[in-house]
């Protein structure tokens, strides 16, 4: 399937309107363990997002933290159509559990998620023919959606690639709240190269001091 988008980052988002649900109390709502989200683990800088209106509009949207989630701003827009695809890599390796996304109760809500594990080179039409690893459906709230996945596939993590398909019928897409939860081993291979290094090259360490003397005076008194 090709698929060709067109990028015009000029849009004036100043005329979209996006309803305040301030008044509403979201004390009951789900209340991840703050241990369990992903967010510090999440390496922003190298976030990708294909087909966002705005440059860097996913970046800012994965870093609202949970006291942020329903502000309206920053969102995250698709441009040529009503398809995005974003790629999230984190700082280790990832037990995923769950997906957090707030969208809205609109026809930008996005509906179809394809998820990736360990995808970083793809493009709209190789998501679009590959078999993902696992689909959800969203939906059409403006309310917290938390999504489990199937946790045997999503073991060994370290990016996620999300592959938004449709939504209920806008050109665009819209997206206010990204998230995920989920257990997080830090990659820390410094040790086990430094152990392997010094075992394979042992004559390039500097030998003990006295060493070699004391074992060539040895010899020469013999």
């Amino acid at each position: 399937m090709s698929h060709s988008h067109s990028h015009d980052h000029d849009h004036d988002h100043a005329g979209h309107g996006h309803d305040d649900h301030g008044a509403h109390d979201h004390s009951d709502d789900i209340e991840p363990a703050l241990q369990s989200l992903l967010w510090k683990q999440i390496e922003f800088e190298k976030i990708i997002t294909l087909n966002e209106s705005e440059t860097d509009a996913g970046v800012k949207v994965v870093e609202k933290t949970w006291p942020q989630r329903m502000n309206p701003d920053p969102v995250l827009t698709s441009d040529a159509d009503e398809q995005l695809l974003m790629t999230v890599p984190f700082a280790g390796t990832v037990k995923l559990h769950s997906i957090l996304i707030r969208s809205s109760d609109s026809d930008s809500a996005p509906k179809t998620l394809k998820i990736f594990v360990n995808r970083n080179d793809l493009d709209f039409g190789a998501a679009s023919d590959l078999t993902p690893t696992q689909v959800l459906t969203l939906s059409r709230t403006s309310e917290i959606q938390d999504l489990p996945v199937k946790r045997a596939f999503f073991g060994n993590t370290y990016s996620l690639t999300l592959f938004f398909e449709d939504n209920y019928g806008a050109d665009a897409s819209e997206i206010f709240y990204l998230g995920f939860k989920g257990d997080f081993t830090r990659l820390n291979r410094e040790p086990v190269e430094v152990l392997y290094e010094k075992a394979a090259n042992p004559k390039d360490h500097a030998p003990i001091v006295g060493i070699n003397d004391m074992a060539a005076q040895g010899r020469s008194g013999m």
